[in-house]
């Protein structure tokens, strides 16, 4: 008994240092089939392919050649093969697409922006109104441009008397309205902007034009606060004379620079706030 096992154990030290025939035959194998991969790959009908890649580009350009074999001429494979021919569009026939694909970001841009424009036009259209309907047309002028809506009233009709920066009895309808519209139904930022003509001006409660206009700018301002206009869409600036929309050399032109500006300004969908 003891003795057959002495003698397995012997055979079995023998013959230990042959179980790295199991790797290597692995290894072989491994090695075969990627020589074997490599041929396949190596043994490629280019007629063919140069077909497929015809086709393929063809495909994902959305171009159809009048004289070419593709799926998109009714062919149901990427080679040739009989199929339903669909004719091409000749050029002249060609139309241009009623919608032309955009990123949605850029589109929702375009339409935020468009209206915005259509807000401002609107409140442009109702001041126009109310102005001719209460005879203010001679004393305010509306335009949209590259800032927004830009509203012009002449101080010395309706705003202030000369030198003084108290508004009159008669802007307060006027302005009331524009607060009105400017208080609801649009986030829009709102300069209200001070000019005067080239007159200095020297009293005690004003030394140069350039507190004249200010002063004439917060007293504006003031009244769209109380008619609920949000403070965070406010500002003031005076440009005293520095800003003529006509010549300071004759009485009708110094008359023009005599006036208040409120800016609606264009909402900045890139970052938010108005435009500078």
């Amino acid at each position: 008994m003891s003795q057959r096992r002495r003698r397995r154990d012997r055979h079995e030290e023998e013959h230990a240092d042959e179980r790295w025939l199991l790797t290597y035959s692995d290894m072989v194998t491994l090695l075969m089939a990627l020589f074997i991969i490599m041929w396949a790959i190596s043994s490629v009908n280019i007629s063919k392919f140069d077909q497929l890649r015809a086709s393929l580009r063809a495909a994902f350009s959305a171009k159809v050649l009048p004289n070419a074999s593709s799926v998109l001429t009714g062919q149901r494979a990427a080679f040739d093969e009989q199929g339903s021919p669909i004719h091409p569009v000749a050029e002249g026939q060609q139309k241009e697409p009623a919608f032309r694909m955009l990123p949605i970001a850029s589109q929702l841009h375009q339409s935020l922006v468009r209206n915005d424009l259509d807000n401002l036009r609107r409140i442009q259209r109702r001041i126009r109104l109310y102005a001719r309907e209460h005879g203010f047309e001679g004393s305010i002028a509306t335009k949209v441009d590259e800032r927004g809506l830009v509203v012009r009233v002449l101080t010395d009709d309706v705003l202030f008397d000369t030198g003084e920066a108290a508004l009159k009895t008669k802007s307060v309808p006027l302005l009331a309205e524009i607060s009105g519209l400017l208080a609801k139904g649009m986030p829009n930022p709102v300069r209200v902007e001070g000019n005067t003509d080239n007159v200095p001006i020297s009293t005690a409660e004003f030394h140069s034009n350039w507190e004249l206009s200010t002063a004439r700018a917060d007293a504006v301002l003031e009244f769209l606060l109380a008619h609920g206009v949000a403070p965070k869409r406010l500002s003031a600036t005076g440009y005293a004379d520095q800003r003529p929309i006509a010549t300071n050399a004759t009485v009708g032109g110094r008359s023009l620079n005599r006036r208040v500006e409120l800016v609606v300004l264009r909402r900045n969908f890139n970052g938010g706030g108005g435009s500078p």
